[in-house]
């Protein structure tokens, strides 16, 4: 990936040079970047590896699965804790994971525990099992489990 990332700029920084202008301006940088991708793409499977724009595009995939997760469950846990009673029943339960790197455990634990309504309480010792604690079993356990599968299609995308 990194080298697929030098070697744009350094088609960028090429076509900069053979521009024929009296100083250097970032306008000719920029088209010589966006030159350099189509050609790093060209290319890329020379490399033995994917795109390294791939990557990029799913990390932002993976933000913004995340904001928006957030903010659903956000909007849920603000109408359970503004309801006159208190209908909740809190419980544990858990959740066996695709992932193996311990990266990829580590990224699924905190962005289950940044949405509210569920944190992850511990990972067994091999790293492949979540204990993870809900505010409402009877209505949240399955948003929860919609979560994590879409957060660990999301990190196996960025990873793998």
């Amino acid at each position: 990936m990194p080298a697929q990332f030098l070697l744009n700029l350094f088609i960028a920084f090429l076509w900069t040079l053979l521009m024929d202008t009296e100083e250097l301006q970032l306008q000719t940088f920029v088209s010589g970047f966006f030159v350099g991708i189509g050609i790093v793409f060209l290319m890329h499977r020379f490399f033995g590896t994917q795109f390294y724009l791939k990557r990029l595009f799913s990390i932002i995939k993976l933000v913004f699965i995340f904001n928006r997760e957030l903010a659903t469950s956000s909007i849920v846990i603000s109408k359970q804790i503004l309801s006159p009673k208190l209908k909740i029943k809190p419980g544990i339960f858990t959740y066996k994971t695709k992932l193996s790197s311990e990266w990829e455990i580590t990224t699924l634990a905190l962005l289950l525990t940044l949405t509210p309504g569920s944190v992850v309480m511990e990972v067994n010792p091999e790293g492949d099992t979540f204990y993870i604690h809900a505010m409402d079993m009877e209505t949240s356990k399955a948003d929860v489990l919609r979560s994590l599968k879409k957060f660990e299609k999301a990190i196996m995308e960025v990873t793998r």
